[in-house]
């Protein structure tokens, strides 16, 4: 049976006259790694330090192993804090700052001695304890916070935007660290970030935040294969977003008409016909082509209605090759743009070429349906 670490209940708070947060409610079991992914200004740092203690809400509790400790001191709850700036003592070399927790504790000396050392291993510093701040790098300094916070085996590992201060590739790295540390610590990390990257490479679940409240909460899959509102699938990926009007459907699909022509989808049992939809589709899940290629999977499932929907007639605007893909703007009959994405560099289209583009009718999703 599963341990709930962490439960929020009805959290509200504003500053002055401006609400950050608006009665959001969660619960993380014990070993999670929760990402919370938003833009700047959405409240989820203000969210980690309602957790750590650092902040009050104006409604709500905060729940830790069970616990109310809505109003217990930052010291009194078993939750450690990594911050993006570090937050080393530039005086103390790496052995001290690690161990400063455990002294304050008043643990005995070769308690500590041994238990800095089993840290400074787990971060891949072993060997750096008489090293001073400053004479490491970017990288070496979060491992050497990361190795301060875990030493005193906290319920919960609090991580506010961590990597942020790192180049890309190390901050890459650090990521695939993070998550093989995470692992085999067993503790719960909540994970501070607006990278959709990091969310997705290193999370259990995604919570989507927006204007003070969870947009999305899912695993990494369904936050970027099923995306809830347009905003998710914008933010998390930046998919195609298309609308049409649901001309017909069958018990497994419907004929949805995009500008002058139909595609089909998966049905969905929110939706009928006549009713406008807004649709989500990965750059990826395009195909593109210069002629339709007899009847697609599309063509055959709507086909039993008498219908057909093979693809969308498009002209190629523009291409360019970003992080080793090749990225088609495509312009669709009704002035709608519409990405397709593919590996390699591939000179097959033209600029100004009429081309067709297709996808499967399960890759399309509905976005921002009535519940």
């Amino acid at each position: 049976m599963s341990e709930i670490i962490l439960e929020l209940k009805g959290i509200s708070k504003s500053f002055g006259d401006t609400k950050v947060l608006s009665d959001i409610s969660l619960q993380i079991e014990k070993g999670e790694f929760v990402t919370i992914l938003g833009s700047s200004g959405c409240g989820k740092t203000t969210t980690l330090r309602i957790i750590a203690g650092l902040e009050t809400p104006d409604k709500g509790r905060v729940f830790l192993a069970g616990e109310d400790v809505t109003e217990a001191a930052p010291e009194k709850r078993d939750v450690n804090t990594v911050f993006q700036s570090y937050a080393l003592f530039p005086h103390m070399n790496v052995y001290d700052n690690v161990a400063y927790g455990l002294k304050l504790k008043k643990v005995a000396k070769a308690e500590i001695k041994e238990r800095v050392a089993q840290a400074l291993e787990m971060v891949q510093l072993a060997g750096y304890e008489k090293r001073m701040p400053s004479q490491l790098s970017g990288g070496q300094k979060q491992r050497v916070a990361i190795a301060r916070a875990i030493i005193n085996k906290p319920k919960l590992l609090l991580l506010d935007e961590p990597l942020g201060a790192l180049d890309l590739q190390l901050r890459r790295q650090m990521q695939v660290e993070l998550k093989r540390l995470q692992k085999r610590l067993g503790i719960t990390f909540i994970y501070i970030t607006h990278d959709q990257e990091e969310a997705i490479n290193m999370s259990s679940r995604i919570i989507v935040m927006r204007d003070g409240g969870w947009e999305q909460v899912g695993t990494p899959d369904e936050v970027y294969y099923r995306p809830r509102t347009s905003y998710v699938a914008q933010f998390v990926g930046n998919a195609n977003i298309l609308k049409g009007t649901v001309l017909k459907k069958t018990q497994e699909y419907m004929l949805v008409q995009i500008g002058q022509e139909t595609m089909c989808l998966k049905n969905n049992a929110g939706v009928q016909g006549g009713m406008p939809v807004t649709i989500a589709l990965r750059s990826e899940h395009v195909q593109v082509m210069r002629r339709v290629r007899g009847e697609t999977e599309s063509a055959d499932a709507a086909g039993a209605e008498g219908e057909t929907a093979t693809a969308l007639t498009a002209h190629v605007k523009e291409k360019s090759f970003v992080g080793g893909m090749l990225r088609i703007v495509l312009k669709l009959s009704d002035g709608t743009e519409l990405i397709a994405s593919r590996h390699g560099i591939d000179g097959d289209f033209s600029e100004g070429e009429q081309v067709y583009c297709t996808w499967k009718p399960e890759q399309a999703v509905l976005v921002d349906v009535e519940e």
